[in-house]
């Protein structure tokens, strides 16, 4: 059934076309700066007619400026292979669409989720099960989703994830924050801030990742976000590393802060209840 869904044709370089080779990739949204793609990851077991998996939706980063899904297939390769659902989205970026701010993005977020709402059938895929990833500025994107009150698609939708995880988040785009500048005006990048959201009941168990030497986000803005989100007894996990930069748990930056952080991240789902435990927890 999931043949119903419309193919996207290969994209980018040789390289990208390897990690995304056993990828299914389908058009999700058609946006006014034209067709966007997510690239979709399922268990070798799994069987969409008889069969409803939680989904792991990954944002990738670039500071809304470069798209690079790519940065997520190992993510998204591993959690298939741990019988989730996965999927790496392909967002406007302003180097790519022109005159598009982290707003579109941000409708974009929305849509991918509406699209596997919609074709939760096709997919066999548990929306109730649904965990956004993000890093950078695609860690942004899923916690607007997640704080934001009015993140929807259609008037009366709300989406919530069950779960999230986030690597080198931003957090905090007011003035006082980064990258305000991005946004249409300043009143525009605090309402969009999830700094400015985090503080209210209710939020998803969350684990955030982050360097101590991160130069694009401080990480006394993540470690202040966590308190907030932390305050209203949500549950949110903050683990910091000592060494590395923003980019300290790319796979082809640092092999072993990958590893430490998706097995964290692993371990995290298993005990929200949306992963089974691993039958080899010492392997990747």
């Amino acid at each position: 059934m999931i043949e119903e869904l419309i193919k996207a044709p290969p994209i980018g370089e040789a390289r990208d076309r390897e990690l995304l080779k056993n990828a299914h990739s389908f058009i999700y949204f058609n946006s006014p700066h034209g067709d966007l793609v997510a690239h979709f990851f399922v268990p070798h077991d799994h069987d969409p007619e008889n069969d409803r998996r939680p989904i792991v939706i990954h944002f990738h980063g670039g500071l809304w400026d470069s798209s690079m899904p790519t940065q997520m297939a190992p993510h998204c390769l591993h959690f298939a292979m741990r019988g989730a659902v996965t999927v790496t989205v392909e967002y406007r970026v302003s180097n790519k669409q022109a005159g598009v701010t982290p707003l579109d993005a941000l409708e974009d977020a929305a849509m991918i989720q509406l699209f596997i709402r919609t074709n939760a059938h096709l997919l066999g895929v548990d929306p109730d099960k649904m965990i956004l990833a993000g890093a950078g500025s695609g860690a942004h994107l899923a916690l607007c989703c997640t704080t934001l009150p009015k993140i929807s698609t259609e008037p009366g939708e709300q989406f919530r994830p069950a779960a999230l995880f986030l690597l080198s988040p931003v957090v905090n785009v007011t003035p006082k924050g980064i990258c305000a500048d991005r946004f249409p005006t300043p009143k525009a990048a605090k309402a969009h801030s999830p700094s400015e959201h985090a503080k209210q009941k209710g939020l998803p168990p969350c684990i955030i990742f982050h360097a101590r030497q991160d130069r694009v986000v401080p990480f006394e803005q993540v470690a202040k976000f966590a308190k907030l989100y932390a305050k209203k007894k949500n549950r949110c996990e903050l683990i910091d590393f000592q060494s590395g930069g923003h980019t300290f748990f790319n796979y082809n930056s640092h092999q072993q802060n990958f590893a430490i952080t998706l097995r964290a991240a692993d371990a995290f789902l298993v005990e929200a209840g949306l992963l089974e435990p691993d039958p080899f927890p010492g392997e990747l």
